[in-house]
């Protein structure tokens, strides 16, 4: 399955040209060395374009499979991040979860092994995990010093970089990047993330980029959640799929989960619900980015019911569309539909509302724990 998901990289004939700017102390020679850790669906796809950009790239994954297609492209693997790091002037990252990365900047053999020498003068992190992570990582980094001196640094910068778009679009090189730590780092590292990318957004300070990735995901969720559940209405009240959908793109209901994304079978080509939703965004994957937006808020002191009830949702939906084999969120769909024609799903269905139902009286104090 690795091997199938990286062969199919080979085919992609787009190139991005790097694009220059006034403001970028790097100098072509200091943004020429990239390593890359994390070549899963999305990171596999975004070091390919870099290759294609003309970059010398040094990869690392703990899939060895992955690891042998690209060596047979005649890209040099490591073992360790550690060694990564020694071969590279910039390091991305691109992995699951928060623990991941961590692993792989302070762990046994990570980024930071070395002590307080660093090679790199950029480590520019693109995984979805939660703010106060990514701050405390960027500190951490800060207190390094660069082995060579690059311009006018002396230390590297970390930046974190999150980024917002499907397979297809890190295939099409056509992802927008969120992107938090320093203004100057971020101009520089331009030419890189528009190799695998069409726009990259300044967020501001550490941590901002992580926290817009999930802010953005916590939307595209509450509005899947919304278009599914006012497709399966419609279509129980006599209206068809097509038709609601035509009006909600042309009217007030458009949203990238009606127009882009749409979670109902046969209607739009190249999206998940007509593979039988495979090959998208994973329902796990969702339900970790809604844990991270109640945890985040939890820090702020906020408290959004809309946010805890897509969670609540997620999570049990998650494990829901493990046990009916698709795996993409947009699944959901499915899950409301049979909700109407399944005893075992409607009581599911039941059951989790009545969950929610007691959560949200826990939190008003109607009920006493």
């Amino acid at each position: 399955m690795a091997i199938c998901r990286v062969k199919s990289l080979l085919s992609l004939s787009k190139c991005f040209s790097i694009r220059t700017f006034s403001s970028a102390q790097a100098s072509p020679r200091q943004l020429q060395n990239i390593g890359f850790i994390g070549l899963g669906n999305m990171g596999s796809r975004m070091a390919n374009n870099l290759i294609k950009a003309g970059f010398s790239l040094t990869v690392h994954d703990l899939n060895s499979d992955v690891l042998e297609m690209f060596s047979q492209m005649g890209i040099p693997t490591k073992k360790t991040p550690y060694e990564v790091s020694e071969a590279s002037d910039i390091v991305i990252t691109m992995l699951p979860t928060s623990a991941h990365v961590i692993d792989v900047y302070t762990g046994t053999n990570g980024l930071l092994h070395g002590g307080k020498l660093l090679r790199p003068w950029l480590l520019l992190d693109s995984s979805t995990i939660d703010p106060e992570t990514s701050r405390n990582l960027s500190a951490t980094v800060s207190n390094h010093i660069l082995k060579e001196k690059k311009g006018d640094w002396e230390r590297p910068f970390k930046l974190d970089a999150p980024v917002s778009g499907s397979v297809t679009a890190a295939e099409a090189g056509t992802l927008t990047f969120m992107v938090g730590g320093s203004e100057e780092a971020f101009l520089a590292a331009k030419p890189i993330l528009f190799s695998m990318g069409k726009s990259a957004i300044y967020c501001g300070g550490a941590g901002s980029g992580s926290a817009a990735k999930i802010c953005n995901n916590l939307a595209l969720a509450v509005s899947m959640l919304g278009i599914s559940e006012a497709l399966a209405l419609g279509q129980s009240l006599g209206v068809s799929a097509t038709t609601l959908t035509n009006i909600f793109n042309c009217s007030s209901a458009r949203c990238w989960s009606s127009d882009a994304y749409n979670p109902v079978p046969g209607l739009m080509e190249g999206v998940p619900s007509s593979r039988d939703y495979i090959g998208g965004f994973a329902s796990k994957l969702m339900a970790k980015d809604l844990n991270l937006a109640v945890e985040s808020a939890k820090l702020a002191g906020c408290k959004f019911p809309l946010t805890s009830q897509a969670q609540n949702i997620a999570d049990i939906l998650s494990s829901a569309a493990m046990a009916m084999k698709p795996k993409t969120f947009p699944v959901l769909f499915v899950i409301i539909t049979q909700a109407w024609t399944s005893p075992t799903i409607s009581k599911l269905i039941s059951w989790l509302y009545t969950c929610i139902h007691i959560c949200h009286e826990v939190q008003l104090g109607s009920i006493k724990l």
